[in-house]
């Protein structure tokens, strides 16, 4: 092969000429390569003494290419591009996917999920836009999304259950040692309940407390309790995880922190909303295949943890 090219420099020695020739500067060029600046200033020299020509002036404080030198950079430089060009088309890069979800959706479930995605989908790389807008798939260039309510979510979209929601009540096992259970006292006082946007507590309390000492009524209930309000779950969840009151929140949510004893659940009572955990996206894909396989590795997580 190096008769078939004839007779060129080391590759090391052109590196290095190609990196001093955009610096002027063979300090700056060594710490790009990771090499000293002696073993740059040393290629160099051998590059020169083997074209037989200077490729630089050395001035006192800095470098400038002889005319020669700028010729054989502008050509070493296309040559580089054209190897880094031609190594990127037999390795390409893995088809990037954006999925679209809630922000507790991404900080409860999915994200303590993704080693397992990563390990069997070498190949995609996913971009998580957790956001409580609705994402628009053309103007936002979303792929998959993961929507919180009821179908429909508009036409020319596939719409499949991921689960349907299930919330319980949960507090921090310090907490209830402190305050007291609600089960046992009868009444929330001295508790602070944490309402997310949804702010179920009011048919939660129906179901779970109905035969409380004071009158049976939820506003009753919720009366002698304080309340703290957040726009997320995730971070009600995470108040109760530090023991600042009693969190609603949905049974695969708060799974991690109740089988690690940070929190504990009240009341064997659940909620069922009626609204669920959609997974939507385009009836027509532009990568239809690594949309499904997705779409598949969602709904396997999700029939793990039912």
């Amino acid at each position: 092969m190096t008769e078939a090219f004839g007779r060129l420099p080391s590759l090391n020695a052109l590196r290095a000429f190609e990196a001093a020739s955009r610096h002027l500067n063979f300090r700056v060029a060594a710490e790009e390569l990771g090499v000293t600046q002696g073993a740059v200033a040393q290629q160099i020299r051998g590059l020169e003494a083997e074209l037989g020509m200077k490729l630089f002036e050395r001035h006192p404080r800095t470098l400038s290419l002889t005319e020669n030198g700028r010729r054989y950079a502008g050509s070493v430089r296309r040559a580089f591009e054209l190897l880094t060009e031609a190594t990127q088309a037999l390795r390409p890069e893995p088809l990037r996917l954006t999925i679209s979800v809630t922000p507790t959706f991404a900080a409860k479930w999915l994200i303590p999920r993704l080693p397992a995605f990563l390990a069997t989908h070498p190949d995609i790389d996913l971009r998580i836009l957790a956001t409580d807008r609705l994402s628009h798939f053309q103007a936002d260039a979303v792929d998959l999304a993961v929507r919180y309510g009821r179908p429909p979510f508009g036409g020319g979209l596939s719409t499949e259950l991921l689960f349907d929601e299930v919330q319980v009540a949960v507090a921090s096992p310090q907490l209830i040692a402190a305050t007291g259970h609600p089960a046992a006292t009868g009444t929330l006082r001295g508790h602070a309940l944490l309402h997310d946007a949804h702010n179920a507590w009011p048919q939660f309390l129906e179901r779970a407390m109905p035969h409380a000492s004071l009158p049976s009524t939820a506003q009753a209930l919720l009366s002698t309790a304080k309340n703290i309000r957040f726009n997320q779950t995730a971070l009600a969840i995470d108040a109760a995880v530090a023991g600042q009151g009693l969190a609603l929140a949905h049974t695969d949510f708060i799974a991690p922190d109740v089988a690690a004893g940070r929190l504990v659940r009240l009341f064997d009572t659940e909620l069922r909303t009626g609204a669920g955990f959609y997974i939507v996206s385009p009836r027509r894909q532009r990568h239809a295949g690594q949309v499904g396989n997705v779409r598949d590795w969602l709904l396997q997580q999700a029939r793990m943890t039912s």
